[in-house]
């Protein structure tokens, strides 16, 4: 039985069922557009000497190790998002379709809020190897050449992780990582279609037009950026350990206790600089996915 039926109009009658795959891509796409903000957030979360700004950091990787450092793991960045995205979209999709009986009507928020957050949890655990090889290789030319891993790609990166750390080392920092893409899904994709809604319903936007999309994806960034931010700093240190292997509280007691609880929205701005334009390149392909979807099924 669907959760709260839609009312029955023509145009909740129309059923549209979307690819599993559709958000993956549209995040892969979105991946590839902002790679060289997404490193400069990693190796800003991870710098031992603090004041260097988003533009800064970007300048300095440029100068120092050329314009192609600028996409250091931008193969681990599309796995993870082939992963990561793919799982997180295509489970909350059918999730919400399930819940609207089928209708393009989105559900309630109480309704869609925790299906996001089941889609966020597995989407973190199947996208978590990718996740690490992908701050692995963007911050490799950061650590001191005796530490780097050089890794030649994603897949190499995993290989060579399973076999010189063993298996379980492909799950490091599952716990943070998952409770990252559940508040990331929840905050990013509930908030988009409540924004979303609101642009709509309330002040008369136009639901198929790009500036709709614009504005709720912007907004829905706004949101997501801040409520991962804290998680995000935590996972990333973990993620780009080599020896130490410490638990994320201890992480946290160490980094509140040495730089200040304002240590968790550490790279905000960058992290927002980066997110938003991901998350509007993601919506709006995604919204243009689903129109062609509909006009070769109508």
């Amino acid at each position: 039985m669907p959760l709260n039926p839609a009312p029955v109009t023509p145009a909740s009658k129309q059923v549209h069922h979307y690819p599993f795959w559709y958000g993956g891509f549209a995040s892969v796409v979105a991946a590839m557009c902002t790679h060289p903000l997404d490193l400069a957030k990693v190796r800003m979360q991870t710098a031992e000497e603090r004041g260097r700004s988003m533009m800064q950091t970007i300048l300095h990787v440029f100068r120092n190790e050329g314009f192609f450092a600028l996409y250091k793991g931008l193969s681990a960045s599309i796995l993870r998002q082939a992963t990561y995205s793919t799982t997180r979209f295509g489970a909350y999709e059918k999730m919400k379709d399930w819940a609207s009986g089928g209708s393009d009507v989105t559900p309630p928020f109480y309704v869609i809020l925790p299906m996001a957050m089941a889609a966020g949890w597995l989407g973190g655990a199947v996208g978590n190897p990718a996740d690490i090889i992908n701050i692995r290789m963007q911050n490799d030319m950061a650590l001191d050449p005796t530490h780097r891993r050089n890794y030649r790609n994603a897949l190499d990166g995993l290989l060579r992780m399973t076999r010189e750390e063993g298996p379980k080392s492909l799950f490091r920092g599952l716990y943070p990582n998952t409770a990252r893409g559940v508040l990331m899904t929840a905050s990013q994709m509930v908030s988009y279609d409540e924004f979303k809604n609101i642009l709509v319903n309330h002040l008369g936007m136009d639901s198929k037009s790009i500036h709709t999309h614009f504005a709720a994806s912007i907004l829905a960034g706004l949101v997501a950026t801040t409520v991962c931010s804290p998680v995000d700093v935590v996972k990333t240190r973990i993620m780009n350990e080599k020896e130490k292997h410490q638990p994320a509280v201890v992480i946290l007691k160490e980094a509140v206790r040495s730089e200040g609880i304002l240590f968790a929205f550490r790279g905000w701005l960058p992290s927002f600089i980066r997110l938003g334009p991901h998350t509007i390149v993601t919506f709006i392909v995604l919204e243009k996915l689903k129109t062609i979807g509909i006009g070769m099924h109508s």
